[in-house]
């Protein structure tokens, strides 16, 4: 049986001489494997290999069986041509981060209409923003990814409530035993990134490259923390550099 869904790639691995194992965040079925046989055997098909790039937005028609581990696409096309996105260094460094974030926080094959929601409007708006915006669009999107997955830092900062515990994830009025907190500039810093809603307002923060790696690795603590198993993330070589 074959469904209709639209789909978020998050990698790709060349498999054989011609086929790629995908895994993909489906709007459907959340995220799936996929084996696409032939797509890499000669110039012609090289374009459709191009479909597959991760923070590629999709339309499939795809096989489902619960009882696999990894299914087949009966058809793909292009649901977004991005602009700049695939294309753009920077941009592309930023999606490919994102979108090995996602993957390691999706632990389960569960749909999720408002967190894939989220994540195609972020590759959206990363795709058409201006450099200031996409500068910091990392550490928006590190931040406000979290509220889908249950561990949204609290934004109660305050004059006495200035530092925040990462195991906890508030401000509190000390330093926590622990070494897991922010305090200081960055403190607040994380406190006003926490109010924006919209990527358009991360024009107002003019931040150099070392805080934005220094503020990063923190919020990247912050999930090793509170997800089981979060490794390393294999992008963020790559992302402070283009940071």
């Amino acid at each position: 049986m074959t469904h209709k869904t639209k789909g978020i790639v998050l990698r790709s691995i060349k498999y054989g001489e011609t086929s790629l194992v995908v895994t993909i965040f489906t709007e459907m079925f959340g995220i799936q494997t996929y084996m696409v046989n032939g797509v890499r055997t000669s110039k012609r098909s090289a374009s459709k290999a191009n479909h597959f790039q991760p923070t590629a937005i999709l339309d499939l028609v795809v096989y489902y069986s619960e009882n696999r581990s990894m299914q087949r696409i009966k058809e793909f096309s292009w649901a977004v041509l991005y602009n700049r996105l695939l294309s753009d260094v920077i941009k592309n460094s930023i999606g490919s981060f994102m979108a090995e974030l996602i993957q390691k926080c999706l632990k389960q094959p569960e749909p999720n209409a408002d967190l894939f929601a989220f994540c195609e409007e972020s590759f959206l708006a990363l795709d058409k923003a201006d450099k200031t915006i996409t500068a910091n669009f990392a550490l928006f999107f590190t931040l406000h990814l979290t509220h889908f997955f249950g561990f949204r830092m609290i934004d109660n900062f305050s004059s006495e409530d200035s530092v925040l515990d990462l195991q906890e994830g508030n401000f509190i009025d000390h330093q926590p035993t622990h070494p897991h907190f922010i305090e200081g500039t960055n403190a607040e810093r994380t406190a006003q990134l926490l109010k924006v809603m919209q990527p358009d307002e991360l024009e107002q923060f003019n931040l150099n490259g070392d805080i934005r790696r220094g503020l990063l690795l923190r919020y990247l603590e912050y999930y090793a923390l509170h997800i089981p198993d979060f490794g390393q993330m294999k992008t963020l070589l790559v992302l402070h550099e283009v940071l």
